[in-house]
């Protein structure tokens, strides 16, 4: 099942806050801590920030991923997911790039636990190499930060 559509929503919808749950629970299971306390809502909600949906052809969620400002010019990917055997991982990341150079960003930053290692091989698939780690990624031994550099359209 692919995604048919990927559009802004609100975190507190209940189709963001079901597949937020289904994230908890399934980062959870692989490295004993949900990512939660790492995830504030308000944060994109802001002008220079996104939360987005990708849907199927019916409307039925299947993943999501938000943006917020980092730094200048860059944006630090949060909260990304796609159901397991949606698809919908490539469709999401590819409108999350899209809105970032909408927004402004020429980066796009994240860090994701080193023992997700579906995550980091996704990421390292779609052109995200190491970054600098950031606040309290600085000095984690279970933190992986990664970036890419966002070219524009007219590339």
């Amino acid at each position: 099942m692919m995604a048919a559509g990927v559009a802004r929503a609100d975190p507190a919808s209940p189709d963001a806050q079901a597949l937020l749950a289904e994230l908890d629970a399934t980062l959870r299971a692989l490295t004993g801590d949900s990512g939660a306390s790492s995830f504030d809502p308000d944060e994109v909600r802001g002008p220079q920030a996104a939360f987005l949906i990708a849907r199927d052809a019916h409307g039925e969620p299947l993943g999501c991923g938000a943006l917020r400002p980092l730094l200048p010019g860059v944006a630090e990917l949060k909260r990304m997911y796609a159901r397991p055997g949606s698809g919908a991982g490539a469709a999401l990341l590819a409108a999350l790039e899209a809105e970032a150079r909408a927004l402004g960003y020429r980066e796009l930053r994240l860090s994701t636990r080193r023992a997700n290692l579906r995550a980091v091989a996704f990421y390292r698939r779609h052109g995200y190499a190491d970054a600098p780690p950031w606040g309290k990624y600085i000095g984690s031994a279970l933190s992986v930060c990664l970036g890419r550099q966002l070219v524009s359209g007219c590339a």
